[in-house]
């Protein structure tokens, strides 16, 4: 295929559909951000592991919450037994947001929160910190992800039903539109839905069919297009089909284009541009042969920058086991390292461009996502595939075919069902100390004794009144979380509204 036959149908880099990419320069102007997603036990214990990475050449900030957290209940509840600070670091009230980001400055800084349920609440906290700092909240950069469509399809951490829960991340949308415009509002997740088990093009098209879904409440509640959805980002998998996956991420920017272009007519051209975040696939790492991994990792971290990410974490060789090892951390952020200093990739625009392979795999996955955008629009729309269990049938049934093959031995697995070590070493792995739950139980405890139960009541009130009579709520989150009322309190006086999601 000739250059010019290429441009013609595929675009310039940095002009509409962006297949190419969606700035100009890519890589050659700005490499994209460098996160490692990290968080655990304490807000004090991953405050020293984020200064580590930001001392080791990392240039964003990606945190992991603990599962109560990320379900709305405070340390101690006895439903967050066990769990505190577990998956992520425990943040129950504003003091431990204080701790977690001592010493950083915000305003230096680019933070991305894995939250969704209490998206709303961690954002308030945030903010709230930055202004103690002196920081302007409106010059803040960073990203929450605030997509709880995926939660009820792939991953499990809702609280509320979808439809009170649609109305929070709208209310965001209004709000940081306001107060912190520099801000994405939202990620959409299609990680989540990979690491579940679907293939490439239902990892897009759920997400995408995602995105519908909130661009859509959000015009419903008076949102211009234009007005939010550039600060709306994405998040993707890259897993281990090195080609489909520069291939989905060079279709993906081609459909969002046409979507917002076409579907929601937008004008601002920012609104039209696909940007993204992409973690390497946890689900493809083993427990066998864990220095494998890096390998893996690498290829994947490869992939993605070739797929032209804005953002990337690369996962560590020992995650399969247990949370990273600073030593793990630290070897998948030089993965980052050298593929933007040593490879020279970056040195071109989308150097796979032109492929016939790549061309034509980019446009079978447009293809295979239209289609089932298409389906999802005819039963009723994303609400609706997910109400009935559409979405959730069809990644199981993806994931089911997955394992089928590596089980049949179709896919080859290294280590797991091909070229194994009889006899394999126990690896170091990153243990929590177990005290650290209840150390975090104890500063909550002093949080409660020192601050003004009277105002916390009054606060508490307010947010209620606010959920039950349909006002923005994230002003009144924010006044509840600087009288340092919990995530568990807030939350409890947004279930008492808006009820507790059963699956079925």
């Amino acid at each position: 295929m000739s250059d010019a036959a290429i441009t013609g149908r595929l675009g310039n880099p940095g002009e509409f559909p962006y297949t190419r990419g969606i700035y100009r320069e890519m890589y050659r102007g700005r490499l994209w951000t460098m996160r490692q997603y990290a968080g655990f036990g304490t807000a004090e214990e991953s405050n020293r592991r984020y200064r580590y990475l930001l001392s080791q050449g990392t240039t964003g900030l990606s945190v992991a919450f603990d599962l109560p957290t990320q379900m709305g209940y405070d340390s101690d509840d006895p439903m967050a037994a066990g769990e505190v600070g577990r998956v992520g670091v425990a943040i129950s009230s504003l003091a431990d947001m204080e701790r977690l980001f001592e010493g950083i400055p915000l305003q230096d800084v680019s933070t991305s929160m894995t939250i969704n349920s209490t998206a709303a609440i961690l954002l308030a906290y945030y903010a709230l910190v930055a202004r103690r700092q002196g920081a302007d909240p409106r010059g803040l950069s960073g990203t929450i992800q605030n997509d709880i469509l995926k939660e009820y399809v792939a991953r499990g951490t809702y609280i509320y039903p979808p439809r009170p829960a649609m109305r929070i991340i709208t209310d965001i949308f209004a709000w940081a539109g306001r107060e912190m415009p520099e801000w994405n509002t939202i990620s959409i997740s299609g990680y989540h839905i990979r690491e579940a088990g679907s293939t490439a093009v239902q990892e897009l098209a759920f997400t995408f069919a995602n995105a519908i879904a909130y661009i859509e409440a959000a015009m419903r509640a008076g949102l211009a297009v234009d007005a939010f959805a550039p600060r709306l980002s994405f998040f993707f998998n890259s897993h281990s089909d090195f080609l489909e996956e520069i291939a989905k991420f060079r279709a993906a920017r081609r459909i969002y284009a046409c979507l917002m272009r076409d579907r929601f007519q937008a004008k601002d051209p920012r609104s039209m541009m696909l940007r993204f975040h992409v973690q390497t696939a946890g689900s493809t790492l083993t427990a066998q042969q864990p220095d494998v991994n890096i390998v893996r990792t690498a290829l994947e971290a490869m992939a993605a920058v070739l797929g032209g990410a804005q953002s990337l974490h690369t996962n560590s060789r020992d995650e399969a086991l247990a949370l990273p090892t600073e030593e793990s951390a630290r070897i998948a952020l030089r993965t980052q390292q050298i593929i933007a200093c040593e490879t020279g990739v970056t040195n071109t625009v989308d150097p796979i461009g032109g492929s016939e392979h790549v061309e034509g795999l980019t446009d079978s996955i447009e293809r295979g996502v239209m289609d089932y955008l298409k389906r999802i629009d005819e039963m009723g729309g994303t609400l609706r595939a997910i109400e009935t269990g559409y979405i959730q049938n069809e990644i199981q049934s993806s994931a089911y075919q997955y394992q089928r093959a590596i089980e049949s031995g179709e896919r080859v697995v290294v280590g797991v069902n091909r070229f194994q070590l009889e006899d394999e070493h126990p690896v170091p792995t990153f243990r929590l100390d177990p005290e650290l739950e209840r150390s975090q139980i104890e500063t909550l405890r002093k949080v409660r004794a020192s601050r003004s139960q009277s105002a916390v009541e009054q606060k508490l009130a307010g947010l209620e009144n606010a959920a039950r009579s349909g006002a923005n709520l994230m002003p009144a989150i924010l006044d509840a979380a600087d009288a340092m009322a919990t995530v568990g309190e807030i939350s409890g006086r947004l279930r008492a509204v808006f009820g507790e999601y059963q699956q079925r």
